[in-house]
C-alpha cells in the first residue's frame, strides 16, 4: 500500500530522507531539524502526491489516508501526553502548507486547531491563563472562518476593532479574558449569519476541513500567479504539515519570531530578524503589530526603544543563536527560521533556505565560499542569474535634492519613482498602459501579488522587515518601504496623508528601499557599481563556462555598456534600427519608393557614408572581437511615410510628385508582412541594398584596422534564408571590391540567421555556403508555432495556466519544438561544415533555462541585450557545471 503520511519528532521518523519532492520543503526540513536533535514540536506530513490525487478525484482523499492521519495524531498525542479533543487537557495542532519550493504567504495556514466550546475551558485551566485560552479560541475561529469556511475576513476584524473602541483600548494586548470570551460569542454569531450553520465543534471535522483547505489553496489565484511569475510547475502540488501547537502568547515569558541567519537584504553575516512578546506567528508576518528587533545592535542602529530579544530574553536568545549556527552548518546555506518561545522554552517551527536580494545572494555565496562552508562551484550555483537584474539598474543619486515625506523600514533595497496608486487592480491596469507605479497599501496580503508584480515599488504603513510585503518584494526584486507608521492611507478616497501633507493617486512618489525614505516627486538616479562580490563571482563563473556571451547592440552606448558587463562581441546588430534615425529616414524612404534601380542607388549613395560611420563607431568599441551584423530585415512598409508632411518631404528629396509616391506606397502594401517581402528576399530583388550595407561594413572595418592596428571580425548575417541558393546569391562580391580598393584584407565570415523551419531542416545544404548559423529564436518560435508574438499576449497566459506550454515560449525556449529544430540544424550543419560557428541571438539568449539548452546542444555562444549579459554569463557557467 502506498504510504502518504510521514511522522517526525519524538525520536520518530518515517523516512522520506529529507526528500522535498515528497515531503515539501517545510516537511523535509522539520524532519531534518528533528533528526539533528533540535527542539521541534512533533507532527506529521501528508505528502505532495496526495495533492494531485485530491484534484484528480474531484477534491476527495484516498481511502487509506484517514487511517494514516489517525496514526499521525496518535503519534503527536504520545509525544505530548495530550489528547486531541480532550476537554480537560486538549491537544491543539497547526495545519500548514509546504510545497517543494518556498511560496511565502501564497497558501493557507490554520493555527490553534482543536479548540471548541469545551476544550477552551480545559486549555484555560491547564495553562492557568484564561486570557490566553480565549484569545487563542478567537484567533482560531477568525482564521478557520477565513481559510476554511471562506467567510469575509473583514467582518471579524471589524468586530475586534469595535470591541477595542468600545472599551477605550488601542492594543489587542489590553483585551481581558472576559473581553475575548465576549468576542468569541460575537464571532460565532457572525459565522451563523454568514455560513448559515454554527461554527464546527467536532475537532476531527475541523482537522479535515483544514487539510482540504490547505490542499485547495494550491489552486488559489494568488498561488497560481506566484507560480507563473516564478516558473513553478502546477503539477508539483503541496504537502500538508500537521504539528502540535506551541504558544508564544502565554504571557511575558513567551514570544514568537522570524529570523535569518544572515541579513537577507545585504548579506551581512549577522543575525537578522524580529520577534513579539506574547504573540503568535501571524502577528509578526501580517504586520498587525510592529515587531521588536532580534539583536541589541539592530535595535540601537534603528534607534528603537523596545528591548531586543537579546536583551529581553537573554537565555532563549543564546539558545537561538546556537541553533542558527547549527542549522547553517547543517544546510550550508542562509536559513529563514520561524520560532516560538513558550514560557521560556525555545521551539523551532520551520527552517528553509531564505529568500534574499541579489546583492545578498552574491555576498552570501562569496562569503560562504571564502569561509570554506561551500565550494566556488557551489557558490556559482547558489545565485539565481535572473536575480542579477536587481543589481544592474540605477539607484538614487545621493547628492540630488529630495522632499522626504516620512521614513519607514528599509524592507527591500533599490529605489523607484512612479505615480501613487492605492489598490492592486489599478496598479496592474496603469502599469499595462506604460506608467510607472508605486503601490501604496496599509499592508499587503497575498491577494496583492499581481499589483506588486506590476509596481516599480511598494510602500506600506504597517508591517516589519519580515512582513508579507517585505518578503515578496525582495523575492521579486522590487524596492519596498514597510512600516511607515506616520502614513494615514484612505484607499477608497485615493489619498494618503502625512501630518498636514497629502498625496493623491496619480502624484509621483519616490521610495528608497535601502534607507526607508519616502519622497514626493521623482529623484534622479545613478548607475550601480558592479564590483566587489559581483566581480568576484563573475570571475569564478567565467573560469568554468564554455559558452561565449555576446550582446545584441547597434549603438556605441549599448556596445560600451555590454563590454563593461563582459560581452565578448556582438551577436546581433540590427541595421534597420540605424535607418530610423531622423537625419536619414528621408533617404531611406526615397530608396524604398524609387521605381527603378537608378533611383534606389541614388538614395543608397546618400546612406552609405552614414552606415559606414555607424559601423566605425561600433567597431572601435569592439576592436578584435566578432561582430555579427544582420543586413536589412524588416518589410519595407515599416519605413514608409504616413503623414502628408512626410510624403511632401520625400517627394521633394526624390524630385517626384506626392501622388506618384502614394501609388508606390500602395503597391508595397502587404497582407502578411511578417512572411512577406523582407529579409534576404529584399537582397534577392534589390541586391543594391545589401551591396551598400556590405560595402559600409567592410570599409568601416578596414578604417578601424588602419587606425587601431586591430581589426574587428565582421560576421555578415543574411536574414530569413530558407534555401542554399538565397545565401549563395549574397556572397562576398562587395568584400573583394573593398579590399582591392583599400589594399588590405581582414578576416570575416558570411552566414545566416536560422529563423524558418525549412532552413533548420535544410541546414546541411545551407552550411555548404554559410560559415555560421545564428538562431533567430524570436522569429523561429513564431514560424514554428504559427503564433504571432505581437498578438499572442491575448491567449498565451491562458495556455501557460492550462499547461499547454510550461512557460511563455517567447520568454523561454520551446525545447520540444523549436529546440528540436535547433538541434537538427546544429547536427546537420556540423555534418557539412565541422567548424561552423553556432549561436542564438533572440531574446532567449538572456534566459537561463534557454541558455542551459544551448549548453546541452553544444552551441558556441549566446547573445543577449547589454543588461542581460551578466545574467547570461552566470547562467552559462551554471549550465556548464550541471553538465559535468
Amino acid at each position: 500500500m502506498t504510504r502518504y503520511v510521514y511522522r517526525f519528532g519524538g525520536d520518530v521518523s518515517d523516512g522520506g530522507q529529507g526528500d522535498k519532492n515528497l515531503l515539501g520543503g517545510k516537511g523535509a526540513n522539520l524532519d531534518g531539524m528533528a533528526s539533528i536533535g533540535l527542539p521541534v514540536p512533533p507532527g506529521f506530513t501528508i505528502s505532495t502526491p496526495v495533492c494531485a490525487l485530491y484534484y484528480d478525484n474531484n477534491e476527495s482523499f484516498p481511502d487509506s489516508l484517514k487511517a494514516e492521519v489517525a496514526t499521525g495524531i496518535t503519534h503527536i498525542e504520545g509525544v505530548t501526553d495530550k489528547r486531541f479533543g480532550d476537554a480537560a487537557d486538549p491537544l491543539l495542532v497547526s495545519v500548514r502548507s509546504g510545497a517543494r519550493v518556498s511560496m511565502p504567504g501564497m497558501m493557507d495556514t490554520v493555527l490553534n486547531l482543536g479548540l471548541n466550546d469545551e476544550t477552551v475551558v480545559g486549555l484555560a485551566t491547564i495553562s492557568g491563563d484564561a486570557r490566553f485560552a480565549w484569545d487563542s479560541y478567537r484567533r482560531f475561529i477568525q482564521m478557520y472562518s477565513d481559510v476554511v469556511l471562506e467567510l469575509d475576513h473583514g467582518r471579524f476584524e471589524e468586530a475586534l476593532e469595535i470591541a477595542k473602541e468600545d472599551r477605550g483600548y488601542s492594543l489587542d494586548t489590553e483585551m481581558t479574558a472576559a473581553d475575548w470570551q465576549t468576542l468569541v460569542e460575537e464571532y460565532k454569531a457572525i459565522v451563523v449569519e454568514l455560513w448559515g450553520k454554527p461554527f464546527p465543534q467536532d475537532v476531527h471535522d475541523q482537522l479535515w476541513g483544514a487539510i482540504g483547505a490547505v490542499f485547495g489553496s494550491w489552486q488559489s489565484e494568488r498561488a497560481k500567479v506566484y507560480r507563473r511569475l516564478n516558473d513553478i510547475p502546477g503539477d508539483w502540488g503541496t504537502a500538508v504539515n500537521v504539528q502540535a501547537m506551541v504558544f508564544g502568547n502565554m504571557g511575558d515569558t513567551s514570544a514568537t519570531g522570524v529570523a535569518f541567519t544572515r541579513d537577507p537584504a545585504i548579506g551581512e553575516n549577522a543575525y537578522y530578524g524580529e520577534f513579539l512578546i506574547n504573540a503568535q506567528g501571524e502577528d509578526v508576518v501580517a504586520g498587525i503589530r510592529t515587531p521588536q528587533y532580534l539583536t541589541r545592535a539592530a535595535r540601537e542602529r534603528a534607534g528603537a526603544k523596545p528591548l531586543s530579544m537579546e536583551e529581553a530574553m537573554p537565555e532563549a536568545y543564546a539558545e537561538l543563536a546556537r541553533v542558527f549556527d547549527q542549522l547553517e552548518r547543517h544546510y550550508r546555506d542562509m536559513q529563514d527560521i520561524e520560532f516560538t518561545v513558550e514560557r521560556g522554552k525555545l521551539w523551532m517551527l520551520q527552517t528553509r533556505s531564505g529568500k534574499r536580494t541579489a546583492k545578498a545572494a552574491l555576498k552570501i555565496a562569496v562569503d560562504m565560499a571564502n569561509e570554506g562552508l561551500i565550494t566556488r562551484d557551489e557558490a556559482i550555483l547558489r545565485v539565481d542569474p535572473s536575480a542579477l537584474d536587481q543589481l544592474l539598474h540605477p539607484t538614487l543619486d545621493p547628492s540630488a535634492p529630495r522632499d522626504v515625506l516620512t521614513k519607514g523600514l528599509p524592507a527591500s533595497p533599490g529605489a523607484a519613482s512612479g505615480i501613487a496608486v492605492f489598490d492592486s487592480d489599478t496598479a496592474e491596469k496603469r502599469a499595462a498602459n506604460g506608467e510607472a507605479v508605486i503601490l501604496v497599501r496599509v499592508e499587503t496580503s497575498p491577494e496583492d501579488i499581481h499589483g506588486m508584480h506590476a509596481a516599480k515599488g511598494i510602500l506600506t504603513a504597517r508591517g516589519g522587515m519580515t512582513s508579507h510585503a517585505a518578503v515578496v518584494a525582495r523575492g521579486m526584486g522590487r524596492p519596498c518601504v514597510s512600516g511607515a507608521g506616520t502614513l494615514s492611507i484612505k484607499a477608497s478616497e485615493g489619498v494618503m496623508r502625512i501630518g498636514t501633507r497629502e498625496v493623491r493617486e496619480g502624484e509621483v512618489l519616490t521610495i528608497d528601499g535601502s534607507t526607508g525614505e519616502v519622497m514626493l516627486g521623482a529623484v534622479p538616479t545613478i548607475q550601480p557599481e558592479l564590483a566587489g562580490d559581483f566581480g568576484t563571482l563573475m570571475v569564478w563563473a567565467d573560469e568554468v563556462r564554455r559558452l561565449k556571451v555576446r550582446t545584441n547592440a547597434e549603438t556605441p552606448l549599448d556596445c560600451r555598456t555590454a563590454r563593461e558587463f563582459g560581452a565578448e562581441g556582438i551577436g546581433l546588430c540590427r541595421t534597420e534600427h540605424m535607418f530610423f534615425d531622423a537625419a536619414r529616414i528621408t533617404a531611406v524612404r526615397q530608396m524604398i519608393l524609387a521605381s527603378d534601380e537608378a533611383g534606389r542607388r541614388a538614395a543608397l549613395d546618400k546612406l552609405l557614408p552614414e552606415q559606414r560611420s555607424d559601423f566605425i563607431e561600433i567597431f572601435e568599441v569592439m576592436v578584435g572581437l566578432p561582430c555579427t551584423i544582420r543586413l536589412l530585415d524588416p518589410p519595407l512598409h515599416e519605413f514608409l511615410p504616413h503623414e502628408e508632411s512626410e510624403f511632401e518631404e520625400v517627394a521633394k528629396a526624390a524630385g517626384l510628385d506626392v501622388e506618384t509616391l502614394r501609388r508606390r506606397a500602395a503597391e508595397l502594401h502587404e497582407f502578411n508582412p511578417m512572411l512577406g517581402h523582407r529579409g534576404c528576399r529584399l537582397g534577392v530583388t534589390y541586391p543594391e541594398i545589401y551591396e551598400m550595407q556590405a560595402r559600409a561594413i567592410f570599409e568601416a572595418a578596414c578604417a578601424v584596422a588602419e587606425k587601431s592596428g586591430a581589426a574587428p571580425v565582421p560576421e555578415v548575417m543574411i536574414p530569413l534564408v530558407g534555401t542554399r541558393r538565397e545565401l549563395e546569391l549574397m556572397m562576398d562580391r562587395a568584400a573583394q571590391a573593398v579590399f582591392a580598393e583599400q589594399g588590405r584584407t581582414i578576416d570575416y565570415l558570411v552566414g545566416t540567421m536560422i529563423e524558418l523551419p525549412r532552413a533548420a531542416l535544410r541546414a546541411g545544404d545551407i552550411a555548404e555556403v554559410g560559415e555560421f548559423f545564428s538562431f533567430g529564436t524570436n522569429d523561429l518560435t513564431q514560424t514554428t508555432l504559427g503564433v504571432s508574438r505581437d498578438d499572442a499576449g491575448r491567449f498565451l497566459t491562458t495556455y501557460v495556466e492550462k499547461g499547454i506550454y510550461a512557460r511563455d515560449p517567447f520568454v523561454s525556449l520551446d525545447v520540444e519544438g523549436v529546440g528540436e529544430l535547433i538541434s537538427i540544424a546544429a547536427e546537420r550543419g556540423r555534418a557539412t561544415r565541422p567548424d561552423i560557428k553556432l549561436g542564438i541571438c533572440g531574446e532567449h539568449g538572456g534566459d537561463p533555462a534557454s541558455i542551459a539548452f544551448c549548453e546541452e546542444t553544444g552551441l558556441d555562444y549566446v547573445s543577449a541585450s547589454p543588461y542581460r549579459v551578466p545574467i547570461a554569463r552566470l547562467a552559462a557557467a551554471q549550465a556548464a557545471l550541471r553538465a559535468r
